[in-house]
């Protein structure tokens, strides 16, 4: 199954950033991908945190899932929408939402970030908790692609990444390919990002596939970038240092199976 991590540097403007996500989802659908996968926060990167909360949609109805929904018609493609805020019943507080969509355009999934980034080394400073909500369910939805395969994929957003318990219970679940859409702030990424995703990759022999943010943005704030692919081995096979672009890659099931009988780690847990 080929896919397509999609980078970009997200900006204030929603509908000109669903512009721009319109131009590279095209880009991954006439490459031939079948799965595209938008990075977080790729509809509004705002000046301040709580510019979201403007922004936020009821489940089901919206600006932004209206985009992803049709998009995910008019190319015929399977869309993970990277995330966009939802309406928590509190006015302060959204959930940052990870929605996959089929190429019917039917809402096949709904991941809420479980991990809220807080981050202080004294002159930068981040913490989702004062307007972000936090999941508490790990979720995977299931693709069955033209390879004949029937892919399952767990979802899980940027600072999840530093849990690894939560892909350990997505393994269990059954899934082989894991999404990691990411808006990894310079100075995290540049120290963390590739070294946790081959972690994880490793550690779960499945295929992990991690969209990012990845520039100096509007607001001012840089992102790492470096969107990639690692394979169940824990090789990167693709990836993008930065700037807006698309990293494609075919995945093959059959890399699973084989590590997976090689290194039987998973069968081997015990806690």
């Amino acid at each position: 199954m080929k896919v397509a991590a999609i980078q970009m540097v997200s900006g204030i403007d929603r509908a000109t950033n669903l512009a721009h996500a319109r131009i590279l989802l095209a880009e991954a659908a006439a490459a031939g991908a079948e799965l595209a996968v938008l990075p977080e926060y790729f509809c509004i990167m705002g000046a301040r945190d709580t510019d979201k909360l403007a922004l936020r949609e009821r489940p089901g109805a919206g600006v932004v899932q209206d985009f992803l929904a049709a998009t995910a018609r008019e190319l015929g493609l399977w869309i993970v929408g990277g995330t966009l805020p939802l309406e928590t019943g509190d006015d302060s507080h959204v959930f940052n939402a990870s929605l996959a969509y089929a190429p019917t355009g039917e809402c096949v999934a709904r991941y809420d970030k479980i991990h809220l980034f807080h981050f202080d080394n004294g002159t930068e400073r981040h913490d989702e908790r004062r307007v972000v909500t936090a999941g508490d369910q790990p979720v995977l939805f299931e693709l069955p692609a033209r390879d004949g395969h029937r892919w399952r994929i767990g979802l899980s957003v940027c600072y999840d990444l530093r849990f690894p318990e939560l892909y350990r219970a997505l393994a269990r679940l059954g899934a082989d390919l894991l999404l990691v859409p990411s808006a990894f702030t310079h100075t995290t990424g540049s120290a963390h990002w590739e070294v946790l995703l081959r972690a994880r990759a490793i550690e779960n022999l499945a295929w992990v596939v991690a969209p990012a943010q990845g520039g100096r943005h509007e607001n001012g704030r840089e992102t790492w970038g470096q969107s990639l692919v690692v394979d169940p081995w824990g090789r990167v096979v693709a990836q993008r240092a930065n700037g807006e672009g698309v990293v494609t890659f075919d995945l093959e099931a059959q890399q699973i199976a084989a590590a997976r009988a090689q290194l039987p780690a998973l069968s081997h847990a015990v806690l």
